[in-house]
């Protein structure tokens, strides 16, 4: 029953969500068993550029270190704002959210190229969760029973308990500073006098990604209804009438 539970939570999950929490998971889990190493995953301009290890654009957004408190709480967070999000305010829009996903994580490799940072997946995270609660100001938020505020303060808390536990804030800095450009020049600035939309989703990740709507106002021909198509009897007796 539980393993019928997991799976049908997770088969309900959004298909962004899912991929990138999967391949998130899978690669911890590769780390772990020794299949791969974090020297194989890490961001690194100059075997990227010069050796052409490409996939490290990509693997250093997918590990958060080795198993223990802050891999689950990052997961947590990371699986439970990216799925809001997609439910929410890109629900139908998937194409626009992976489009998110690349506008994000293209600005923090630029970041990457002049700072030692060597993993950004975190710095991902809080650019999910400083989106979502942006666009969900008046929802109240409780933190581990302790302090009770408002959605908008929420990446700020979690960069707080990231210092507490003796982490750098520069990743928190950097997500919060992402997040915030995109939630600027989709939200803010299209609605400012004389402003306009500036981040427009390239049209083949529509093609990808997003179902064409079917038209309301289309009305098929008569012959085209499936109660006037002819019945396979009907259609034997005109290729081979008596």
């Amino acid at each position: 029953m539980a393993y019928q539970g997991f799976a049908q939570e997770y088969l309900g999950m959004p298909a962004v969500t899912r991929a990138y929490t999967t391949a998130c998971v899978l690669t911890t889990a590769a780390v772990q068993l020794e299949f791969i190493t974090p020297f194989q995953l890490y961001f690194n301009p100059d075997l990227i550029f010069r050796k052409f290890q490409i996939w490290r654009l990509i693997t250093n957004f997918l590990f958060f270190g080795p198993l223990g408190f802050s891999f689950f709480f990052n997961m947590i967070f990371l699986y439970r704002y990216c799925r809001m999000l997609e439910e929410g305010s890109f629900r139908g829009r998937t194409a626009d959210f992976v489009f998110m996903f690349l506008f994000g994580g293209f600005l923090m490799t630029l970041f990457g190229l002049f700072a030692s940072l060597f993993f950004l997946g975190q710095a991902f995270t809080i650019m999910l969760v400083y989106v979502w609660s942006r666009r969900n100001p008046y929802i109240r938020m409780n933190f581990f029973g302790l302090l009770n505020f408002q959605a908008p303060f929420l990446p700020w808390v979690l960069m707080g308990f990231s210092l507490l536990l003796g982490n750098s804030i520069i990743i928190d800095l950097l997500g919060i500073a992402v997040g915030h450009i995109y939630y600027f020049l989709e939200d803010v600035f299209p609605n400012q006098p004389g402003g306009k939309k500036l981040l427009l989703t390239p049209g083949f990740l529509k093609m990808v990604f997003d179902t064409p709507e079917e038209d309301p106002n289309y009305n098929p021909l008569p012959e085209d209804h499936p109660e006037n198509q002819p019945r396979d009897q009907d259609w034997n007796q005109q290729q081979h009438p008596q």
